[in-house]
């Protein structure tokens, strides 16, 4: 029987404003529990984030879902809005490393079951470095980071520097897109989310490739790419085109940009068979890793539902729903 791992999965502590005020009373990420808390809201300080329920929170209900979803193991990580790049970052290394502590107790209601991702405070390269082996010594698989860091993109030399340590130190890297780039002008119908998001993916993915990043970077490094790699897969022709015909896309790039696929894996959450075979096609079937975005909204809301009832041949879903994700993180089988 194929297991089901889903490799793609958020989790929020119970952190009161009392403790994220460790790391900035003013605007930090806490969990404010509504009624009998079965339901509650991230808060950025005195203003409300995001309306959120108890799967977030309680490992029993994660884990009876899971069940109902029939998946064997869950990777979870920080929810973006709890990296704290923004802050100094003395106390982002301390705040990531206590909820990088949070994140293993909750994993700890059912080790077998559950498996976490940390974070680091990516805006110091030392810190972040340190925090990565740390967390991974203490038993994370490996480390969730955002697409950028304010302005610095993945292609900023000290952001390569701390994927060659994860490479050296053989922590895989999940790259979530946060903070997302507007002007103003996606207000509402959660454009950011629809249209910003995967753009943010693919400008991840575009500033390794471009820049030259991958040539400085170990082969070894096991980096993964949310939500389907964002819009890379569907307008990767048009970049392949672009390198091709202008000297300025390919001036720091020595490869067509379709020849970097096999330096990094995507997630499938892309919730359209017809995308799900395009992924496949553009990434081969060996790259592809269940993951679901559980439990917000704009995830998968019956994990593995897309790739379970897809028509692809039973040896490639079984490679999406639990093989890549074995071998990504070198699980035992």
């Amino acid at each position: 029987m194929t297991l089901k791992i889903d490799m793609h999965a958020h989790f929020f502590p119970p952190i009161t404003r009392q403790e994220a005020a460790a790391l900035d009373p003013v605007d930090a990420p806490w969990l404010r529990r509504d009624g009998d808390g079965s339901t509650g809201q991230i808060m950025a300080g005195d203003r409300p984030f995001r309306p959120v329920d108890a799967t977030l929170w309680d490992p029993a209900l994660r884990v009876e879902q899971m069940d109902r979803h029939g998946v064997d193991l869950q990777i979870l990580c920080a929810t973006p809005v709890m990296f704290g790049y923004a802050y100094p970052a003395r106390a982002a290394a301390d705040w990531a490393a206590r909820m990088n502590d949070l994140a293993l107790e909750h994993c700890a209601f059912a080790p077998d079951r559950l498996k976490a991702l940390a974070q680091v405070p990516l805006q110091d390269l030392e810190l972040a470095c340190r925090e990565a082996s740390r967390a991974r010594a203490a038993g994370h698989l490996g480390v969730q980071i955002g697409n950028h860091v304010g302005p610095r993109d993945l292609d900023d030399d000290t952001l390569v520097q701390f994927l060659v340590h994860c490479a050296d130190e053989g922590i895989p890297v999940l790259v979530h897109p946060w903070d997302m780039m507007t002007d103003g002008r996606m207000k509402r119908w959660m454009l950011p989310w629809l249209v910003a998001m995967p753009a943010e993916t693919q400008l991840g993915i575009l500033s390794l490739i471009l820049s030259g990043a991958f040539e400085r970077i170990p082969r070894s490094l096991k980096l993964c790419f949310a939500h389907g790699g964002g819009s890379f897969a569907f307008l990767l022709g048009r970049v392949d085109n672009a390198w091709r015909h202008r000297d300025i896309v390919r001036q720091d790039c020595p490869q067509p940009p379709s020849s970097y696929t096999d330096r990094f894996y995507v997630d499938s959450a892309v919730f359209d068979p017809r995308s799900l075979r395009l992924l496949i096609d553009v990434m081969g079937e060996d790259r592809v890793l269940l993951g679901s975005d559980y439990p917000y909204p704009l995830g998968e809301q019956e994990v593995g539902r897309l790739v379970s009832n897809s028509d692809l041949l039973p040896a490639v879903r079984h490679k999406i729903l639990s093989a890549n994700t074995q071998t990504f993180f070198g699980l035992d089988r």
